[in-house]
């Protein structure tokens, strides 16, 4: 090809710059960018110490090998790979603002939002169910949850999600982008993409409010519907002592139920004329940042099996040293 003909050398360049995306998390607050960064930095760190901690825990110590500890170490692991995947890029954000985004990074961080997402949704409720099992079914209890069907339902749990955000991502990104790709938030999310899109997209938000229901929802209802049925049973019992160990096994479960189910709600099930980008993204920070940071601290706060095990491991290792 003649000379003349060839395009300059800076002609890709600009095309890639026009079909990147900009995140504009935070950008109706600029001044407040380095403090944000310095609090977000403080929250990743402790969120990784924290679920690798618990990861930790669960697998050294001996004390710890109910199926309570291998569901919650598993929803440690959700919870670090969300954090990696949404913490990283919400820095790089506000500490330089304006830093481009190629479309397959955004579609790769949507795809792993979506599944951490389900898996969070489903681990929940199998970790509802094993409460269940465990006060209402005490004598089937140790048949019913052998170690093969807890792998199987982690398992299940963990590749739940990946057909259904794989889905859902190659059809939003296969829509066409107009006009500024700003996105109104600091993670890539359907919503903000959406609102960039140039083409009638009303069967895809019909599809994924479906998904949405069936994902939060359904596992809501029947996470729901198994504290009805330890409630109905815990009153029965004759002993005052029984009644509050039952209840405490459960209480730090549910309080991470209702931290997760109340933002996620919030956010998914909400029509969209109600709520601005800037107030969405402090909702999401929920649970995205927050939520991932506190279970590890609900759990071994409110768990003396946890504080014991931390013990035992800590004077383990000092004994080894000495």
């Amino acid at each position: 090809m003649p000379p003349s003909w060839a395009a300059p050398p800076w002609a890709n360049q600009s095309r890639a710059r026009e079909l990147e995306f900009v995140l504009l998390g935070f950008a109706h607050v600029p001044s407040l960018r380095p403090m944000l960064s310095a609090l977000f930095l403080a929250a990743f760190l402790l969120t990784l110490l924290g679920n690798t901690l618990i990861v930790l825990l669960t697998s050294l110590d001996p004390g710890l090998r109910a199926p309570m500890y291998f569901f919650l170490r598993q929803l440690a692991l959700v919870e670090i790979c969300f954090s990696l995947d949404v913490a990283p890029r919400l820095l790089v954000t506000l500490l330089r603002p304006g830093r481009g985004m190629s479309p397959t990074s955004c579609a790769l961080q949507l795809l792993l939002v979506l599944s951490c997402v389900t898996s969070e949704c489903f681990l929940l409720t199998v970790m509802a169910w094993d409460r269940f099992l465990a006060i209402c079914r005490p004598l089937r209890y140790g048949a019913i949850m052998s170690s093969r069907l807890c792998h199987l339902l982690a398992t299940t749990c963990w590749l739940a999600g990946i057909p259904l955000a794989l889905v859902f991502t190659i059809w939003l990104f296969n829509f066409p982008f107009c006009g500024p790709r700003g996105i109104r938030h600091f993670f890539c999310d359907i919503a903000p993409l959406l609102s960039l899109v140039c083409a009638d997209t009303r069967v895809f938000e019909a599809n994924v409010f479906v998904a949405t229901v069936l994902v939060i929802m359904a596992p809501f209802c029947l996470i729901a519907t198994s504290y009805v049925m330890i409630l109905t049973v815990v009153l029965r019992m004759p002993s005052a002592s029984g009644r509050h160990k039952a209840l405490s096994t459960c209480a730090s479960h549910l309080m991470v139920v209702i931290l997760f189910y109340g933002t996620t709600g919030v956010i998914h099930l909400r029509p969209k004329a109600s709520y601005s980008p800037e107030s969405k993204q402090v909702v999401s920070l929920s649970y995205t940042m927050v939520t991932p940071m506190l279970n590890p601290l609900i759990y071994s706060l409110r768990n003396k099996e946890v504080k014991a095990a931390f013990g035992r491991v800590c004077c383990g290792r000092q004994g080894s040293r000495l």
